[in-house]
């Protein structure tokens, strides 16, 4: 959804929730669980890890 509009995934959020329902209730439940911080993690490792390899066959 993002790619498609361009729009901001804040802004996306706010439009495919409700302030009191279930879907933002389990979105605030990740957040209090760090899921933000565990998947940038997740992503920069594996991208350092992608780095390591390409380098390793270019020597």
């Amino acid at each position: 959804m993002v790619l498609h509009t361009g729009e901001h995934p804040a802004k996306l959020k706010d439009v495919v929730t409700t302030p009191a329902g279930c879907t933002i209730d389990g979105l605030l439940e990740l957040e209090e669980g760090g899921l933000r911080v565990t998947l940038i993690k997740a992503v920069v490792r594996a991208a350092e890890r992608a780095r390591q390899l390409v380098e390793s066959q270019n020597t």
